[in-house]
């Protein structure tokens, strides 16, 4: 039955939604069971009628997930006024037949999941008041034909995938209020036609790709009460009168732009301001003390721009603020702040909860009635200059979540008043110099994430209470002076996945238990001095990184490991295992794997350059075998006593004899961390740097504890060959003596604190530099220039010194080694001006 039979007719309408019904979803047409010939058109679901001609002018079904497709017949509603889809799963396009609906004054498709263009037949429905397709997949671009709606209050378009520019004839939409095209694919300036839009009260066009300077139309619009550009392109500066210009807005979000030049001070005359948002831009200057006057302010953001000068008076802003007594929110964060913290900050409102001012430079200290702060629930200041204790009020914010003090020059004891914070989410106090020991009460926060309290002076045991903490994601305790074993209840730390507590003073062995913690992708457990086996952890196979280094661990090492597919660094070096190392899985690959240091493993892929492991003949062969051994052996004796004889006539022979001093090179028992190399040059400083080479960069470092000057080469572990490099170096090291050879102290294999690989050479540092900077005087940086030049006499020295070394390197050594790189920058001359 065709519906030209029905003319324009009740009977018309009635039969266009059952058109519409049957291209519904089945699973969902029971919400439109009412829709049938039994029921009167007029009391279907979502049905509105005309009191005088009985014609459909309502048709309201939003939030009803229905499915399928929004059927054409829909255009045969010649009455509807309001048609409200949102909120349903409808798919395909918008039906070209809704310009028909002549009388359409409300449009709402919503939330849903249709996709193609915006029809520009839709623009025929002249009469559109509001028109909201918000959430789908529609694309192309803006139909300039939207001009033609001249009577309308609200163009929703956000959350889809439009591009192109805004339409000039935009500019013709005078009556509009809320024009929106939030998170979609725009671009291209914004026209200067929009000026003409001075009804507008919200405007918003967060996450596009427009560009341009600030649009200057913007500044004729000042009915604004929204004004939402975050997340585009924006270039230049904020016009200085911006505040008198735009005097009605309560909320204004730029961020993430490129705008540039000073925060205008004229945004403290608008006092309806509740949301002052400008964060991820390059701002430069002072944050405005006169944000005093905004008194129903609720939330500054202003992180990372470039406010500040790093000196003092660059906090005066957070005095006035006292004086925002709705504020809820502020963050500074990554500027150029300066200057002590103010006692004053106490008296913040009461109903801040979110404070944020780390990574700046301020300095002072945390003021004792922190505590006033009841609402706080996130206190970031991490990254900064800061020094005293933390204040034990704390122990009253019982709302925090997240608490960050990390990397400042913090010191004292962890108070015990933090257990109180049962909320607590986050608590970050690394990189700082706090003592004595973990407060046991810290149990009691059972809600904690993140534990990260490494690279301090901290000392005792590990609380039995920290592993009662089943929701810690991460624990890290690493560089510490911490004592006693790994408690047994770790394995309860079943959603644990990083765990370190490397380079501390721990012993014994590992808990069985750590092969509960099956959520556990990073573990390290280098720098202490655990014994025994390495326990059953074959159910850890979401690990992806592994360090046991520079203990005393035994046994073999477990096969199962070879299985870890994602697996990408494993660390067993320098311990006591033995026997066969894996050849099969991760074991392959012996840049993910580590096992130098320990004398008996054998075995593994060639890479690793193992020796050999010795099988058992079988019992047949064994008497041939003691014979041709015995034969051997005698054979071997006799070249031996023939060798010792020549080496002696040699030797006694010889002007200048080998010294052959006792080496402290293997005591890697006392292998050295990070943290401490990075403290002793100053952080990697340039002002240490002594050379580079082709595998790695050398720094000059002071250790305190042994007050001694040493020269320290940092691998470069993103060079292809540097960890080969390594390994070579150290066992090329580790046997060879000679008097003009520069003595290698120690080692260092470690993590670095973002988690990188870190691998350094410990050498005894000569202080008259190196042969190249005494030939070659003026290419030397005039503070680095050596005092004079070689004698003639001082030259032949080194000369023979240095032929002293490579005799000795490719003839007496026990196994002939090959420098590959002399030159005279890398003869290195002592207090005598005689070692290379």
């Amino acid at each position: 039955m065709s519906l030209e039979a029905f003319g324009n007719s009740p009977e018309s309408d009635k039969q266009a939604l059952l058109k519409f019904k049957s291209q519904v979803s089945e699973e969902k047409k029971v919400l439109l069971s009412s829709w049938n010939n039994s029921f009167p058109l007029c009391r279907w679901t979502g049905v509105t009628c005309s009191h005088k001609h009985k014609r459909v002018t309502g048709l309201d079904l939003g939030g009803f997930q229905l499915g399928g497709v929004i059927s054409s017949f829909i255009g045969n509603l010649s009455f509807l006024t309001s048609l409200d889809f949102n909120s349903n799963s409808f798919a395909g396009t918008i039906p070209q037949e809704l310009r028909n609906l002549f009388r359409l004054q409300h449009l709402n498709m919503s939330f849903n999941f249709l996709v193609g263009g915006i029809p520009a037949s839709l623009f025929n429905c002249s009469r559109l008041l509001d028109l909201s397709l918000y959430s789908n997949h529609l694309g192309q671009g803006l139909p300039s034909e939207v001009g033609s709606l001249r009577n309308l209050v609200t163009l929703d378009l956000g959350k889809n995938n439009l591009n192109g520019k805004i339409p000039v004839s935009l500019g013709n939409l005078t009556s509009v209020r809320l024009l929106s095209f939030d998170e979609n694919n725009m671009e291209g300036e914004i026209p200067d036609a929009m000026a003409r839009l001075t009804q507008m009260v919200v405007f918003a066009i967060h996450i596009n790709q427009f560009s341009g300077v600030f649009p200057p139309a913007i500044y004729n619009l000042s009915s604004l009460q929204s004004l939402d550009m975050f997340g585009n392109g924006f270039s230049g500066n904020l016009r200085p009168d911006f505040g008198n210009l735009l005097p009605n807005l309560e909320e204004l979000s730029l961020g993430n732009n490129s705008l540039t030049g000073a925060i205008p001070s004229t945004l403290a005359n608008i006092s309806t301001l509740q949301f002052l948002a400008i964060e991820r831009n390059s701002l430069t200057g002072s944050i405005p003390p006169s944000f005093s006057k905004l008194r129903y302010l609720q939330l500054l953001d202003l992180n990372h721009n470039s406010l500040g000068s790093f000196s003092a008076g660059d906090l005066e802003f957070l005095v006035s603020l006292t004086n925002c007594t709705q504020l809820q929110s502020l963050d500074v964060a990554f500027n150029r702040l300066g200057g002590d913290l103010p006692i004053s900050i106490v008296n913040l409102s009461m109903n801040l909860n979110d404070l944020s001012l780390h990574k700046n430079s301020i300095s002072g200290s945390i003021p004792h009635d922190i505590g006033n702060l009841i609402g706080l629930q996130t206190f970031w200041f991490s990254e900064n200059l800061l020094k005293g204790p933390i204040p034990t009020s704390f122990g009253k914010l019982l709302g925090l979540v997240e608490l960050s003090v990390h990397a400042n020059r913090m010191s004292g004891e962890i108070p015990y008043s933090l257990g109180n914070i049962t909320r607590l989410e986050k608590l970050l106090l690394s990189n700082n110099s706090f003592e004595g020991i973990i407060p046991p009460s810290l149990g009691k926060c059972s809600h904690l994430l993140y534990l990260h309290i490494h690279n301090n002076k901290l000392n005792g045991i590990i609380p039995q209470e920290i592993m009662q903490i089943s929701t810690l994601i991460s624990l890290k305790m690493s560089n510490n002076s911490l004592t006693g074993s790994l408690p047994e209840d770790v394995g309860r730390l079943q959603n644990l996945g990083n765990l370190s507590v490397a380079h501390n003073k721990l012993s014994g062995k590992l808990p069985k238990t750590l092969g509960n913690c099956l959520s556990m992708e990073r573990l390290d457990l280098q720098g202490n001095t655990f014994d025994g086996n390495i326990p059953d952890i074959s159910g850890l196979v979401g690990i992806k990184a592994a360090d046991f280094s520079s203990n005393n661990l035994s046994g073999r090492i477990p096969e199962y490991l070879a299985n870890f597919n994602l697996l990408e660094y494993l660390n067993l070096s320098f311990n006591n295992f033995e026997g066969n190392v894996p050849t099969k899985g991760k074991f392959k690959n012996a840049t993910i794997v580590s096992i130098f240091g320990n004398k008996n493993l054998c075995g593994g892929v060639l890479e690793l350059q193992l020796k050999p492991c010795f099988t058992q003949p079988p019992r047949s062969s064994r008497k041939k075998l003691v014979i041709w051994v015995s034969i051997g052996i005698s054979l071997l004796l006799l070249l031996f006593i023939a060798s010792v004889s020549l080496c002696w006539l040699k030797i006694r022979n010889k002007k200048n004899t080998n010294e052959a001093t006792p080496s402290l090179l293997w005591a890697f028992h006392a292998m050295i961390s990070y943290g401490d190399l990075r403290n002793a040059t100053d952080g990697f400083s340039s002002s240490n740097l002594i050379g580079s080479g082709s595998f790695g960069t050398v720094f000059k470092a002071f250790l305190p504890a042994e007050n001694k000057v040493v020269a320290v080469k940092v691998l470069n572990m993103k060079r292809r060959g540097a960890m080969k490099s390594f390994i070579a170096e150290c066992e090329s090291l580790k046997d060879i003596r000679h008097r003009n050879l520069v003595k290698l102290l120690t080692a260092c294999s470690s993590i670095d604190f973002q988690g990188n690989e870190f691998r350094a050479l410990i050498y005894e540092y000569m202080p008259n530099g190196s042969l190249d900077m005494r030939l070659h005087p003026k290419e030397i940086e005039e503070i680095s220039r050596p005092s004079r030049t070689l004698t003639l006499l001082e030259r032949l020295n080194i000369v023979i010194d240095v032929a002293s070394v490579l005799e000795y390197l490719h003839i007496s050594c026990h196994e002939a080694i090959a420098h590959c790189d002399l030159k005279p920058s890398n003869v290195l001359l002592d207090d005598d001006l005689n070692r290379p």
